[in-house]
């Protein structure tokens, strides 16, 4: 009789399977972007671009949360612009890519879209905010995460 043994799913064994770059439309995220396509095809990596909405806590919505309001749809012309920098890439680049949108604090969406897209590696720009040298910027916390490799793009 001879022992099965089950094999389970182990990140990055093989490299990248799946490559995913958050883009929120910033010269840092599009870099990044720009560069994990390249990372992808080099790899034959399914780049996954993930665009994370910000949503708010509304007190009178009971506690739940519900997108950000902007001005004369502002998060709806930043997911068009998003969607068209990532079909500028896609030419750019012979890659297999999907464009995905999770809502909720950046690190917190890409995080769940890390989980959710079985993530391999994840490739975000660096933050140009001065607030984030004190508090800590999105990808120090994913790097602190140590879930997944994390490459910061200048």
């Amino acid at each position: 009789m001879t022992s099965h043994q089950s094999s389970s799913f182990e990140r990055g064994t093989d490299g990248p399977k799946v490559i995913l770059a958050g883009l929120d439309g910033s010269a840092p995220s599009l870099r990044a972007a720009a560069y994990a396509a390249g990372l992808a095809r080099r790899q034959q990596s399914l780049l996954a671009i993930v665009y994370v909405q910000p949503v708010v806590m509304a007190g009178t919505a009971m506690g739940m949360p519900v997108p950000a309001a902007a001005p004369d749809g502002l998060a709806e012309d930043l997911i068009r612009e998003v969607r068209a920098s990532a079909e500028r890439l896609r030419d750019l680049y012979e890659v297999r890519w999907e464009f995905h949108t999770f809502q909720g604090d950046p690190y917190s969406g890409l995080v769940q879209a890390a989980d959710e897209l079985t993530a391999d590696a994840v490739v975000v720009g660096a933050s140009e905010q001065a607030g984030h040298r004190i508090v800590g910027s999105v990808a120090v916390r994913l790097v602190k995460a140590g879930r997944w490799p994390v490459t910061v793009v200048p």
